[in-house]
């Protein structure tokens, strides 16, 4: 048998090895084929695994933050099971909330997902595209920081667009960046409880080698044109056999600690919308 037909039909055996290393999924709110034809955008959250059914699968709740988000019951979902560089995906949907035992006895609120009968393995060329589902992964700008206090006017700045928005504002806005260096361009990967995951080109990884602090913005379209600026701050880096450098960035509001809050009402707007627009196409 070829050796990814191999690992396509042990994908239930590698479940079961994430879980015992106390491993992740990643999942996305499906939006459907109209989705990806109009331009949108998939935020990907990491969700550790904590139970294993021959139905069911069992996953912590994703979070921003330090905030659980909530998914309604019901609404499609696309997960990928990443070891390593391989990546097997397969659609499923929401069951429920639910309640589960944690690593130290307390208690982890989490969500039950419908178990696949089948998964199919990612393209080489893209991580996350298969014949049956496709993700579209959203690209984050980002600066290196010459100066961390710069960033005040900016994040305000950054907040004040987002209230024009909400009242209708459609005057040309004006691009505020704080004290910065030449900008690279990277792919968000995923989103998880204090930062962004990000995928750096090979050409542009010395730029992470050189700096710690970033200086971040990102749009989630069609729910948010608008896009989020942050500071991110370096945390680690590695390295994959085609040289991309994958990079985790917490974010970092010492500058500025009222900016949190905003960017957290941004991102739980934005998976508001996204799920209202994909149970509307499911329904």
């Amino acid at each position: 048998m070829p050796a990814n037909r191999s690992r396509t039909a042990n994908w239930r055996q590698c479940l079961d090895q994430l879980l015992a290393r106390n491993g992740a999924l990643e999942i996305a709110v499906d939006g459907g084929d109209e989705a990806l034809e109009s331009g949108a955008v998939h935020v990907i959250w990491r969700v550790r695994l904590l139970e294993l059914s021959d139905t069911e699968i069992v996953v912590e709740q994703p979070c921003a933050l330090g905030h659980d988000l909530c998914l309604e019951r019901g609404v499609p979902l696309v997960a990928v099971i990443a070891i390593g560089q391989n990546r097997w995906m397969f659609r499923t949907r929401n069951l429920g909330a639910c309640i589960r035992s944690g690593p130290r006895g307390d208690g982890v609120r989490g969500l039950r997902l419908d178990a696949p009968t089948s998964v199919r393995r990612c393209h080489r060329r893209s991580h996350y595209r298969v014949d049956t589902a496709s993700l579209n992964l959203p690209n984050v700008e980002m600066w290196p920081l010459l100066d961390p206090k710069s960033v005040i006017v900016a994040e305000h700045a950054n907040e004040v667009s987002f209230r024009d928005d909400d009242a209708g504002t459609t005057a040309p806005k004006e691009l505020v960046l704080p004290e910065v260096g030449p900008k690279i361009v990277a792919t968000l990967m995923n989103l998880g409880g204090g930062g962004l995951g990000l995928r750096v080109e090979p050409d542009d990884r010395p730029s992470l080698s050189r700096h710690k602090l970033f200086w971040l913005r990102f749009a989630l379209p069609p729910e948010m044109q608008t896009p989020i600026c942050a500071t991110g701050k370096l945390v680690h880096t590695h390295i994959d056999s085609s040289q991309y450098a994958y990079a985790g960035m917490s974010f970092d509001f010492s500058q500025n600690p009222g900016h949190q809050q905003f960017v957290l009402e941004q991102i739980v707007q934005y998976l508001d919308r996204q799920q209202a627009a994909s149970l509307r196409c499911s329904a």
